[in-house]
């Protein structure tokens, strides 16, 4: 069966709009105008996104996505909503883990934008349960070409991480798991739009917000997939600091898991030596110079060593 997209509302001209949208991109959406046709559909197909109205009569929308999670827990879910609530957000992230809410009357791109993304998570997810690497690491470039600058990124951060546990002589599942989490430990950008990962001005409190909740977003992905707490541990808390000033949960010195530390110093180093909007690569030794740097307030000093004895050893 071929992955689908459904589209629940009980107002049948919002599905025919939302047909014709998706027509318009050469997507076709299957339809459901309640709750217990949708679940039929489910039950049928394989769903892959489902973008449900929240307000219908007989079955909410709530109800009906916390039914499809126990019957296809893959399918990624979106909520439409009338109006923002903070009740039902609350609600929907615990309750039924939706990916994204959309507030009606939608804008036309926005619309499509999401469910593409949507998309990608569920592929990512289904290659992940597969064991089926080559489709992964695929859907990891496809989310770099998001952005140009990190074209590669997240394999020279898996071979950079890699070394610093092989010098720790860290045992070989934990280094199995290092390099997946390298591998995807920026997938929660799935959900992050083109023009915030591109923005080359100062983001607002709003795009800061949605790209400091990128590692809790990946996370869930590697939950859903059902991969090692390892795993979901590197991709949760990269961007967390030693000193206890960074994000999502502001852990700080060794309550950051070791395998976050090593992949946080392998991120940062990449990050200074590729080029980016704003700047020109740094070379090695000023690489080195500002990770050194780092050492006690962004970076455990001991894997900043330890790396920094790597790149001495390699260097002629």
């Amino acid at each position: 069966m071929d992955e689908q997209i459904l589209f629940v509302d009980d107002e049948s001209f919002i599905l025919d709009i939302a047909e014709s949208i998706f027509a318009e991109e050469g997507m076709k959406i299957l339809t459901a105008g309640s709750g217990d046709e949708a679940l039929e559909i489910v039950r049928d197909n394989e769903v892959a996104v489902m973008v449900s109205d929240n307000h219908m009569p007989g079955m909410m929308g709530l109800d009906l996505l916390s039914r499809v999670k126990v019957i296809s827990p893959d399918t990624v879910k979106i909520l439409m909503t009338g109006f923002a609530d903070l009740e039902t957000a609350i609600d929907a992230i615990n309750r039924v883990e939706v990916f994204r809410f959309i507030v009606k009357p939608w804008e036309n791109t926005q619309l499509i934008e999401l469910v593409k993304d949507a998309l990608k998570r569920y592929r990512l997810i289904r290659s992940i349960v597969r064991g089926d690497e080559s489709t992964m690491l695929s859907l990891v470039h496809a989310l770099e070409l998001k952005d140009p600058y990190t074209r590669g990124h997240s394999e020279r951060v898996a071979g950079y991480a890699l070394r610093i546990a092989q010098h720790l002589h860290l045992p070989l599942p934990a280094r199995d798991a290092i390099r997946y989490g390298s591998w995807l430990h920026d997938c929660g950008k799935i959900g992050v739009s083109e023009s915030i990962l591109n923005n080359e001005g100062p983001l607002d409190d709003a795009e800061i917000h949605i790209v400091r909740n990128h590692p809790m977003w990946g996370a869930e992905v590697a939950r859903q997939a059902r991969l090692s707490e390892i795993i979901v541990n590197i991709i949760l808390s990269h961007h967390e600091r030693y000193d206890g000033k960074g994000y999502p949960s502001g852990l700080k010195g060794e309550e950051i898991p070791i395998e976050a530390r090593i992949v946080a110093v392998a991120d940062i180093y990449d990050a200074l030596t590729t080029e980016r909007p704003y700047r020109k690569a740094y070379d090695t030794e000023k690489a080195l110079e500002m990770l050194i740097s780092m050492k006690g307030n962004v970076l455990d000093s001991e894997m900043v060593d330890v790396f920094s004895e790597i790149l001495e050893i390699s260097e002629p």
